[in-house]
């Protein structure tokens, strides 16, 4: 079971964090409130493909969206995109939406929007491989513990 998978290695990473299952939401407000953080505490993890076989891992604050040129110009390639769900699942054993850097079938480089680093105070919270499942964690160590290159690559997101 993914979400038994991920939780694991939330677990085996020995970080601090809670658990939390609140089912399906239909929006990012209700995620965050049944969270009990902000909307901008909830991190998207996104997969993106560089090449063939050849895919990161973005953590993306939950009120922002890829900036797609930044992240071109940061990793220094001229086209990326994102996998189909299914790809995306069979490369991480994660449904979208419910996908997250820990117990991933795959272990790829991960890339952090900025915003998230630098308050060692801060709690996110990210899917925890089932939907209506997040952790929540301290940002600083989740970037820390994941090894995550840090930069901006986000923007706010458009209505």
């Amino acid at each position: 079971m993914s979400e038994e998978r991920a939780l694991d290695a939330v677990v085996a990473s020995g970080l601090e964090h809670t658990v939390t299952r609140h089912g399906r939401v239909g929006s990012l407000e209700e995620a965050a409130r049944a969270r009990g953080v902000e909307p901008r505490d909830i991190v998207k993890t996104l997969v993106v493909r560089r090449g063939e076989d050849d895919h990161l891992f973005v953590l993306v604050p939950g009120d922002r969206e890829i900036a797609w040129p930044k992240l071109r110009e940061l990793l220094g390639v001229n086209r990326l995109s994102m996998p189909d769900a299914a790809t995306a699942q069979e490369a991480t054993g994660y449904e979208r939406g419910t996908i997250t850097p820990f117990g991933s079938t795959t272990t790829w480089p991960v890339v952090a929007d900025a915003s998230l680093a630098g308050d060692p105070d801060r709690l996110v919270s990210l899917g925890a491989g089932a939907h209506g499942v997040a952790v929540t964690l301290r940002a600083e160590a989740v970037l820390a513990h994941l090894g995550a290159r840090i930069a901006h690559v986000t923007e706010p997101s458009t209505p």
